[in-house]
């Protein structure tokens, strides 16, 4: 799709010194095709917006830091988007909608890498990147984009969760074992400054809070017309967290004590119920909920330096457990560098010796320290 004659005009007039935009057009062309992404549309229905524009707006976005609507009005108003994208000067763009619906048939279809993958092949053919060189490898934390709660606040909030999703299943069925109080106990969210302050109040609305999850539970259990609730994942998580949070002696529920070790570690601790997959966890000073991407990037002198793999996981996964899926991702793209530069937590002797005997790949990094007694006594 050519860029249109006026567009391209009024483009060099705006940016007589070149534009980014304008180069990535001039080099790359419209560096995704519609092909790439058929199989996420149906072959029937209503006529859908170029499914290569979609990607690089997406792109772009990211690029920019813009919500979906921001970058909806940048595809309107902005003459080098204009250029980037093939469009005429009067080309009104779309409904921001579209971005959303686009990201989620990427993520139905776990297409979402063809994005980078197919960027990188276009950066192979113009001998930009190549296996072999250095690449460096490190990891960073991503924030799961739900609220972080304080225990009292999980269950209370996973409740309300649960309640708020039941009438879309069975309404009659909740209608009839709901009970009066519930409203105004789990109607509004649960925050922080709702809750008691004194010690003993915590506990009593912790335990309240118990005892009217576990009778929903048991009232699931018991009744035979209740059964497809089971199928409900709302269900499952207020179940999955009472396990964890509470605990059952003598057919009284016990709300679980935080300074014994009774409760689960954070790698299977249910931080929030609107993700049951994000994590609490800790590097160095930081810590967060939610998710940890590893990403690699070659870093050679006289070359771009290009993003060639990422990889997310739970926040909770050791990075030197995640290095061997790093590097048969590179090589699965034949971008395996010679020389992996990584930080001490990539390292062990271990890792070292599979980097070289599987991959030919140098393994960089500073050695872990010994913590073995003999060493910390320093008398050797």
């Amino acid at each position: 799709m050519p860029v249109p004659p006026q567009t391209r005009q009024v483009a060099q007039a705006a940016f007589p010194r070149g534009n980014r935009y304008l180069q990535l057009r001039d080099t790359l062309g419209t560096l995704y095709d519609d092909a790439l992404f058929a199989d996420l549309f149906p072959a029937r229905g209503q006529a859908a917006q170029a499914p290569w524009q979609l990607a690089l707006v997406t792109l772009l976005q990211f690029a920019e830091n813009l919500s979906d609507r921001q970058a909806a009005d940048a595809v309107r108003s902005r003459i080098d988007w204009k250029y980037l994208l093939g469009l005429e000067l009067t080309d009104p763009g779309f409904d921001f909608s579209i971005l959303s619906e686009f990201r989620q048939r990427l993520v139905a279809a776990k297409a979402e890498e063809r994005l980078l993958t197919h960027l990188l092949t276009c950066c192979q053919d113009q001998q930009w990147l190549k296996a072999g060189g250095k690449q460096r490898t490190d990891s960073t934390h991503v924030l799961a984009r739900v609220r972080d709660m304080n225990r009292l606040e999980c269950v209370g909030e996973t409740l309300r969760f649960t309640l708020n999703r039941l009438p879309t299943l069975v309404p009659d069925w909740l209608a009839t074992h709901l009970q009066p109080e519930w409203a105004a106990r789990y109607g509004p969210r649960a925050e922080e400054y709702r809750l008691p302050h004194t010690k003993p109040q915590r506990k009593a609305y912790a335990q309240q809070v118990g005892r009217d999850g576990w009778g929903l539970l048991e009232q699931v259990a018991r009744d035979d017309q209740a059964t497809v609730l089971w199928q409900l994942p709302a269900v499952d998580i207020l179940r999955r967290v009472w396990l964890q949070q509470f605990r059952l002696v003598d057919g009284q529920l016990i709300w679980r004590v935080e300074n014994q070790d009774e409760l689960p570690p954070s790698a299977q601790l249910i931080s929030s119920p609107n993700d049951i997959e994000a994590r609490f966890s800790r590097k160095r000073t930081t810590t967060w909920v939610g998710y940890k991407v590893h990403l690699s990037e070659t870093c050679e002198a006289d070359h771009p330096h290009l993003i060639t793999q990422v990889a997310t996981t739970v926040s909770t996964e050791a990075d030197s457990t995640t290095l061997p899926h790093i590097q048969q991702g590179l090589a699965d793209q034949s971008l395996l560098p010679s020389q992996q530069l990584v930080d001490t937590a990539y390292v062990s002797a271990e890792l070292l010796v599979q980097s070289q005997q599987l991959h030919q790949v140098e393994l960089v990094g500073p050695a872990r320290k010994d913590q073995k007694w003999q060493a910390l006594a320093g008398q050797g």
